[in-house]
């Protein structure tokens, strides 16, 4: 018998390039596949709806919201041979060595994230992970500035771009950030 070989998928780009929608299709396939699928999410996640992911399409998967990533480990059946993880830049640093080990024992890990924060720098362990998956797909937005294909998310605070020193984290949605191109992505420093 052929020995079941695990892998990392990464999906990720700026807010609103269809990271989730993405991540579900990938999901609802392995589901179709008749392969036992488990997802998890940041319980800090709580836009939509607690216990689904959810995108800003309105595409929608049930998820197990998880304080943090050895809840995975704890929560994983033995059977699961996929396991989706969305909104990865907002888990703790030991995620990386978590979907490491679950690639290791032969699963299929499909993380779904921001690469990158609103000042345009690496996003939490996202860049860890994605510098040990087989498959990276960095997906595009569009700006909402120029309409051009958009790679940076900009945070706005009363409408204009957030500050430097703002606080990296803060979930929201489109009254609170926008995509932009590389052009158009604005960060004051002072």
């Amino acid at each position: 018998m052929k020995e079941k070989t695990g892998s990392i998928e990464v999906i990720c780009g700026s807010m609103f390039c269809g990271k989730t929608d993405e991540l579900i299709r990938r999901l609802r396939r392995a589901t179709i596949a008749r392969q036992k699928v488990q997802v998890f999410k940041p319980a800090i996640d709580n836009r939509f709806n607690l216990e689904k992911v959810t995108s800003h399409a309105g595409s929608a998967f049930d998820a197990t919201p998880v304080s943090d990533s050895e809840e995975i480990i704890n929560r994983l059946d033995p059977q699961t041979t996929v396991v989706g993880i969305d909104e990865a830049q907002f888990f703790d640093p030991e995620l990386v060595d978590i979907v490491e080990t679950l690639a290791n024992r032969g699963i299929r890990v499909i993380v779904a994230g921001l690469d990158m924060n609103f000042k345009g720098e690496p996003f939490g362990c996202m860049p860890l992970i994605m510098s040990r998956a087989e498959k990276v797909d960095k997906l595009q937005a569009i700006c909402m500035i120029c309409g051009e294909p958009a790679s940076r998310t900009q945070r706005l605070v009363n409408g204009k771009p957030a500050r430097f020193d703002d606080p990296v984290i803060i979930v929201g949605a489109s009254e609170m950030y926008e995509a932009r191109c590389r052009l158009h992505h604005e960060v004051p420093r002072d």
